[in-house]
């Protein structure tokens, strides 16, 4: 034990050196300056590399994987609910994409054209996607005839193009990316509504029991629904550094509107002739974002279990005159060992890099389970543990490996989690008059307020908090509702409240 002990701390000073040799380790805080820690810790701990063009990131194997074992849920579970995969063209004809005028004024300013093939300048300018229902329901109005063509449920795994210009920033504002985009038609209201919330479910599984972040589920202001939508409910993260709120994936009920503008009818049961109501629903790579900025810490990534591409590393550690091959085939055997009991586990035998070197950048890269095998753990038929979450060190009998690692490993997932929602409950504060909003405001707090429901009111708020901050919003109104006493007032028009909703700066 003291052996390993004063390995550790003999190579303090040592660590540093190498450290600045390697530019291994980061050179921002998280709480300092937050966003410079972000943009170091996707790049170092190789999720992004930044690319030629500003606001693309090209998406390294470390985070596809992270969007691979999503997918490979939420693609599963919508195609229970009966939903199938599709692909349309990104191209959009700039008459079909103007057809809606809400939803094109809403994406107007970030559409991408195509003008030129090679020398020569189209007659018409083509649109890259920035959302799709312009581009389906040409073909929706097409396919569906009769009440027997409904429910018409497709998605889409694919990239869409929004050229952004306000501080692009990897994950969370790109001017490309990744995402599932699902377009459903009904018969009935009913059946929308119900799948709104069904769908709604699924995003905040992926959050809570996934990526061990806490979310809010709820509905959106007018102002802030879909643009052409009849509602949209979302679910909310809050990321406490910096006190701003982040829309974690929008289910939203389109109603007729769209079934309108692009003839969507059907003839129903009785020979008459029905418009249809549809739902459009998505989440995006931005996920990995909000993942990164809720767990991580100054030692770089911290990834839940369930999304690690590497759940355990298992790293020899030889003395001078140790076994080394012996530390090495235990090493080997561990491995061997965890993924037949399918954890997702690898050796890092690389003989050109130390022990500290390895711990290190494994660490950087947010690995949850480190496991040590030196030269006493080899005597005593045993492993080290060391948890990413916490830095907790346990010494485990290889003969119990495989359920104390798992355990390990739900409890880290756990632990992530339950330490994310105290952070972020910390930050709700209750207001109810515009002072103490403006005060909270000031303390980067994740506000609820009560409110009047006015759309003149909320954009009021918008201007009179503009700064360099950015404005604040409305984030959503919560699906669970606090009791609202009878008399309660609007904490920014002093009119009678209908509401808690909770407000904030966001992304």
């Amino acid at each position: 034990m003291a052996g390993r002990e004063q390995k550790k701390s003999g190579g303090g000073g040592k660590k540093k050196e190498v450290k600045k040799e390697t530019g291994l380790g980061l050179s921002f805080t998280k709480d300092e300056n937050f966003g410079e820690w972000y943009s170091e810790v996707v790049v170092n701990s190789e999720m992004i590399e930044y690319y030629d063009i500003s606001g693309c990131y090209i998406l390294r194997p470390w985070a596809m994987s992270i969007w691979e074992i999503m997918q490979t849920f939420f693609d599963a579970e919508i195609k229970k609910m009966k939903v199938k995969n599709c692909y349309f063209p990104v191209f959009v004809s700039p008459g079909v994409l103007q057809k809606e005028k809400d939803h094109i004024e809403g994406f107007a300013p970030e559409v991408a054209w195509v003008t030129k093939s090679g020398e020569s300048d189209l007659e018409v300018p083509i649109a890259i996607r920035p959302t799709s229902e312009t581009v389906m329901y040409p073909y929706y109005s097409k396919w569906i005839r009769g009440h027997r063509d409904l429910p018409l449920k497709l998605n889409q795994w694919c990239n869409v193009v929004r050229w952004e210009f306000s501080n692009p920033t990897p994950f969370i504002r790109s001017r490309e990316f990744l995402w599932q985009e699902g377009h459903t038609a009904f018969a009935t209201k009913e059946e929308a509504d119900t799948e709104v919330l069904e769908i709604l479910e699924l995003y905040r599984c992926i959050y809570e029991e996934f990526l061990a972040i806490p979310v809010t589920k709820g509905r959106k202001s007018e102002l802030e629904k879909f643009a052409g939508g009849l509602y949209t409910t979302s679910v909310e993260a809050f990321i406490p550094n910096t006190g701003r709120g982040i829309q974690g994936a929008t289910s939203h009920c389109l109603g007729q509107n769209f079934a309108k503008m692009f003839e969507i009818n059907y003839e129903n049961e009785k020979g008459e002739k029905a418009m249809v109501w549809q739902n459009s629903w998505a989440y995006s790579t931005r996920t990995i974002g909000v993942m990164v900025m809720v767990h991580g810490d100054n030692k770089g990534l911290v990834l839940p279990p369930k999304v690690a591409a590497l759940q355990v590393i298992v790293i020899p550690v030889p003395y001078k005159d140790a076994d080394t091959q012996g530390i090495f085939d235990a090493c080997a055997a561990t491995v061997a060992t965890l993924s037949e009991a399918g954890i997702r586990a690898e050796a890092d035998l690389r003989e050109n890099y130390s022990p500290g070197w390895k711990y290190s950048n494994w660490e950087m890269k947010g690995v949850p389970l480190r496991i040590e095998i030196g030269p006493r753990d080899l005597a005593n038929n045993q492993v080290r543990v060391v948890r990413r979450d916490n830095g907790e060190k346990t010494d485990i009998s290889r003969v119990f490996l495989v359920e104390q690692v798992k355990g390990m490993l739900d409890k880290i997932q756990q632990n992530l989690f339950d330490a994310a929602k105290q952070k972020r409950d910390a930050c709700i504060e209750v207001v109810k008059t515009w002072d103490e909003f403006v005060k909270a405001l000031g303390q980067k707090k994740l506000i609820l307020a009560p409110w009047c429901d006015e759309e003149d009111v909320e954009k009021d708020v918008k201007a009179r908090t503009k700064g360099e901050m950015g404005a604040a919003k409305s984030l959503c109104t919560p699906f669970e509702q606090p009791e609202l006493p009878e008399g309660t007032k609007c904490f920014a028009s002093g009119k009678p409240a209908k509401k808690w909703t909770y407000w904030g700066r966001s992304y």
